[in-house]
């Protein structure tokens, strides 16, 4: 159980990251191969990696590097997510600040790592911060990126936007309460403490810094704080994935939009995560026509939708976004 404990000034400054962060994909996902969790979800995606895994070469040795410096369970190092003043999609940004973490912190957190009985790990060079150790951290963090949560971005794109979508119009509606109310049920929100289901006790006290919410696709199940409360607070949390959406190849465009659909994609892209009766009202049409024209704009690609209670929430996928030009 992680206790986060706000004051007054951190509920003014509760955040959402737009994306997920490129550097915790890879620490979430790296866990994901080392388990069965989530098999509905993430087998495909084993399957795909376990025959990159077995053909060899650059993929191979990245994955089996970090796989000694990220345990599927316990401690991992902090410096390997580094946290951004402004989050992006950068990777390489967010790499270069893995490579200048101060040789004390490696060192730090290394020796932690080497000692936690869990998933020892003896990186000498590393932890001195070796010049070529760091050069080949890098490369193996670009080549695992590249190879195996690259191919998965437009759906970890569709996911994401839905989940930000829904969790930004409850912030609208109902301020930083609605907000953190929305993590339920992995994270109970009680004034002023938000309880989050963790497999240790912790204390996390963040005295006016905040709180910067990130989606990850490959976080499963329960959020992920930093080990360090030094550090900038965020908890990592996992979006909800209620489908994968097909290719956009599968429909042709010329089939997907007309003058009705390119309406509702429209709508659905200016509004935040707007209902199915919302859309209605934009658009002057009935439900029923609403309701049938987004199941078309789903089944190719480009919008996803999510049940929230009563309501159904409808946001464009990336695809979608690049369609209306709206990026």
């Amino acid at each position: 159980m992680l206790r986060i404990h706000f004051t007054s000034d951190d509920l003014t400054n509760v955040r959402i990251a737009r994306h997920p962060d490129p550097l915790w994909e890879i620490v979430c996902s790296v866990s994901r191969l080392q388990t069965r969790d989530g098999a509905a979800l993430f087998d495909p995606w084993r399957r795909a990696a376990v025959t990159l895994v077995r053909r060899g070469g650059a993929a191979r040795e990245a994955a089996a590097a970090l796989r000694s410096l990220v345990p599927y369970t316990g401690y991992f190092p902090d410096f390997l997510t580094p946290a951004a003043e402004d989050p992006t999609e950068d990777l390489h940004s967010g790499i270069d600040q893995v490579l200048t973490t101060p040789r004390p912190r490696l060192n730090e957190e290394l020796t932690l790592l080497a000692t936690d009985g869990a998933h020892p790990w003896t990186g000498a060079e590393l932890a001195r911060g070796d010049v070529t150790a760091l050069r080949a951290l890098r490369g193996h963090l670009r080549t695992y990126y590249r190879e195996f949560i690259a191919p998965m971005d437009s759906r970890i794109g569709a996911a994401t936007a839905a989940d930000v979508s829904l969790r930004t119009r409850a912030l609208m509606d109902g301020g930083t309460r609605a907000l953190l109310h929305t993590l339920r049920p992995m994270a109970s929100w009680e004034p002023p403490v938000l309880t989050v289901d963790y497999p240790v006790v912790r204390d996390l006290y963040l005295n006016g810094r905040g709180l910067l919410l990130i989606p990850s696709y490959f976080c499963w199940r329960r959020p992920v704080a930093l080990a360090d409360d030094r550090l900038r607070p965020v908890l990592v949390y996992p979006v909800d994935s209620p489908f994968s959406p097909p290719s956009a190849h599968q429909l042709s465009l010329s089939h997907l939009l007309g003058s009705t659909r390119a309406a509702l994609l429209y709508e659905a892209a200016v509004r935040v995560c707007p209902t199915t009766s919302e859309l209605s009202a934009a658009t002057g049409m009935s439900l029923p026509t609403v309701s049938e024209q987004l199941a078309v704009l789903r089944d190719g690609g480009l919008l996803v939708s999510r049940r929230d209670g009563k309501r159904v929430l409808h946001a464009p996928t990336p695809l979608g976004f690049r369609l209306l030009d709206c990026t």
